[in-house]
């Protein structure tokens, strides 16, 4: 990895010192569309698929100070082009131009700012995203793509969000739905999918270097502790070799020392946080992919890359290190010929971690190899008929093959599932939107249907009030099914009775998957509205229901008793190991004996959303959104739950001119309750927090380059996002970007 960083670092000195020399070379390929102004709503601008009515005259394009909305275009809805306001799902998109303007590269701060969306960053490389719902150190249920190829890691269930590209300016725009999506996405699109879309090769033409280092806040809770800082670099070089073939090339790293760690007593637990050497992570980025536009509108895209990681991942059992020189391969091959698409992919993932808290019955700190391989292949289409129809259907096949440490009870897994979607026009105000997906794993029984079904009432072409029903469904990972390692938990004898002097004994709990889990649903209703007004503002409000049935948890389900001693407890004089641990339990002292996973019962909830986007002008834009999310109801104890945080509110102010740009904005979460790591001694909450973050930049030399200083936090608040997680402190970062065209 060594090695890799010199290469990366030689390259950006190389590319920065001859700047001088190529700054005349190259100019904006023709064609290539301008992206609409800024705000968490500004995508790009296209054409929507061949409607079923006659198709109105060709419209004029935009002019690249246009700040219109009303035509931002999405796919991930229904895996087919359509207008933002027509869309059969409440979404959200962050075009490129609120991309370029944002005060983090981050995806946590990214995400931060969508309604709906909660999100944990627990270390400096650990996230975790889900919407309408509470996260977690491990959140399983959101759905992560890019360019239609899914990141989800399906051996721990769970998204690595930094095998998601590393350079900003590579992304035409994120797609966000917040709610269900298994009636086109399939399983484990649970509770939404974020989609990352990228820029073509014609479009990102040119060479482009950005470089960007910063530093976090200095201590925290006044104990002095340095919480370190960061560096990025990133290479991207695209070109057009013909009318027919453009390729792209790109190379990263970010690195980043580790955030702080809290210390001294759990809120709201009954132990202190466990001391064990926090760490940061490195990960260098290799992409590369070639597109061939051919004869008769066929379209062929190759893609692939390599990219490595490490740092702490925290799960159930408690935070992994993840070693350095685990390594992600993946590639991707993209035909499309009209409304016709089929994509395969492969992702590879292989590495070792170990456990920083939790030890075996001998000491020795429980480990995890894993070794996974994903192949997959999909197929879609787009039909018109009837004048009223537009027809969506599609399917795709999965295959798994799986070497996990952990979980040595499966080693492969095979999936697949088709999809129908019927959009009817029933008329100029009246659309309706039927679909639904079967889907069968080998682990699971029988089929898993999924249906969709919407409403759309439109009062004219730019405002639509939506009713719907959608049902989906999360798998059963591989650790879910099979985990089986056997933790212990540190007993001083010597409490128990002074003549044990310093002898300690493990206690010994068992952590076992469960083969006989069936899949998570969520039966979800929701009534919304979106609308744009004059090209320039955008309304946008939803309320939903959702109803969870056999959601997966991570329980105890035993514990020591006072006539159940652990094995080979020791005894003392004439007193017998089992009467010497009855006295352990008749002190109050508790250990688990087991863990496992369940399907446990029915969760309710509830939750409103309202949001505002305004162009004020050609440069600056306005946004502001609010979210509340009611109290879940399950049929269990409550106290099995994560609790997320009752309101949210995100704003700001997004500037972008000829020569200056910035952003401002302030985002708050609300108090949470986190259960989720190892026992119930170690739950606890989280306080409310608000953060003020800016960005300010500057352009010269015709634009090639760019100066920004970015800062998230500007106040300094000393906050978690999780209970068992790092302290968030300020971060400042100057980055530098040079664009050869």
């Amino acid at each position: 990895m060594q090695a890799f960083r010199t290469f990366v670092a030689g390259i950006a000195i190389a590319g920065v010192t001859s700047v001088s020399a190529f700054a005349q070379v190259g100019a904006t390929p023709a064609g290539v569309a301008p992206t609409p102004s800024s705000g968490p709503q500004a995508g790009t601008v296209q054409q929507p698929p061949p409607p079923p009515t006659p198709p109105t005259p060709p419209q004029p394009p935009v002019k690249p100070d246009d700040p219109t909305y009303k035509e931002t275009v999405v796919v991930s809805a229904s895996k087919t082009e359509e207008k933002l306001v027509n869309a059969p799902a409440t979404m959200t998109v962050i075009g490129g131009r609120a991309l370029e303007v944002a005060p983090s590269n981050n995806y946590a701060d990214l995400l931060r700012t969508v309604p709906g969306v909660n999100i944990t960053q627990i270390s400096a490389r650990d996230i975790n995203i889900t919407s309408r719902s509470a996260t977690s150190s491990l959140a399983t249920s959101q759905l992560a793509v890019l360019d239609g190829r899914s990141i989800y890691q399906d051996f721990f269930g769970f998204v690595m969000w930094d095998f998601m590209p590393a350079n900003a300016n590579e992304i035409r725009q994120i797609e966000v739905i917040r709610g269900p999506a298994s009636a086109v996405w399939g399983a484990n699109a649970l509770s939404g999918v974020v989609n990352i879309i990228t820029k073509t090769p014609r479009e990102l033409a040119g060479t482009s270097f950005t470089m960007g280092a910063g530093s976090f806040g200095r201590q925290f809770y006044g104990n002095g502790v340095r919480n370190g800082s960061l560096v990025y670099g990133n290479i991207t070089h695209a070109q057009a070799i013909n009318d027919k073939w453009a390729y792209k090339l790109s190379l990263g790293t970010y690195q980043s020392e580790p955030f702080g760690r809290p210390s001294g007593a759990i809120p709201g637990g009954t132990i202190a946080y466990p001391a064990f050497k926090n760490t940061g992570t490195s990960q260098p980025k290799v992409d590369v992919r070639f597109d061939y536009d051919g004869d008769g509108g066929q379209r062929w895209s190759f893609s692939g890359g390599y990219a490595q990681t490490d740092g702490i991942m925290h799960s159930g059992i408690g935070p992994f290190d993840i070693k350095e020189g685990t390594e992600y391969i993946y590639g991707k091959t993209n035909y499309s010929k009209g409304t016709f698409r089929a994509q395969a992919f492969v992702n590879m993932l292989e590495g070792e971690a170990d456990n920083l808290v939790s030890v075996d019955p001998l000491g020795n700190r429980v480990g995890l190899l894993f070794d996974t391989k994903t192949f997959d292949l999909e197929m879609s289409d787009t039909k018109t008929f009837g004048g009223r129809h537009v027809l969506t259907y599609g399917g795709n096949l999965r295959y798994n093959k799986f070497a996990l440490s952990l979980a040595p009870g499966e080693t492969s897994r095979t999936e697949g599932g088709v999809y129908v979607q019927d959009e009817i026009f029933m008329n100029d105000h009246v659309r309706f939107v039927a679909g639904a997906r079967l889907d069968k794993f080998s682990s699971i029984e029988n089929p898993v249907f999924s249906p969709r079904v919407a409403l759309l009432l439109k009062p004219n072409a730019d405002q639509t009030f939506r009713v719907s029903f959608n049902r989906a469904f999360r798998a059963p990972s591989m650790i879910n099914n099979h985990l089986a390692v056997t933790v212990s938990n540190v007993l001083p004898l010597g409490a128990v009775n002074p003549a044990f002097g310093s002898a300690i004994y493990r206690v010994p709990t068992m952590v076992a998957g469960n083969p006989d889990l069936t899949e998570e649903r969520m039966d979800a209703f929701e009534i919304s509205y979106t609308g744009t007004f004059n090209d320039r503002l955008t309304l946008s409000a939803a309320w939903y229901y959702n109803n969870f049935t056999q959601q997966i948890f991570f329980t105890q389900n035993a514990t020591w008793g006072p006539t159940d001693p652990p094995p080979g407890f020791p005894g003392l004089g004439p007193f017998t190991g089992a009467q010497i641990w009855g006295g352990v339990y008749a002190a109050g002292i508790r250990f688990p004996k087991s863990f496992t996973y369940l399907n446990l019962g029915t969760v309710k909830n509830k939750g409103l959303e309202l949001g505002m986007d305004a162009s004020l002008n050609a440069t600056t834009s306005f946004y502001a959104n609010y979210s509340w999310q009611g109290m879940p109801d399950p049929n269990f104890d409550i106290r099995e739950l994560n609790l997320p945080p009752t309101n949210r509110f995100s704003t700001g102010l997004n500037y972008s001119g000829a020569r200056f740009f910035g952003s401002a904005s302030m985002s708050y979460t609300d108090d949470a309750f986190w259960q989720d790591i190892l026992d119930a001694r170690y739950n606890g909450r989280t306080d409310s927090y608000l953060t003020t973050n800016a960005s300010l930049g500057v352009k010269w030399g015709g634009g090639r380059y760019t100066g920004t200083v970015k800062v998230v936090n500007l106040t300094d608040k000393q906050y978690q996002s999780h209970v068992f997680g790092d302290v968030m402190r300020r971060q400042v970062v100057g980055e530098l970007r040079v664009n050869l065209k």
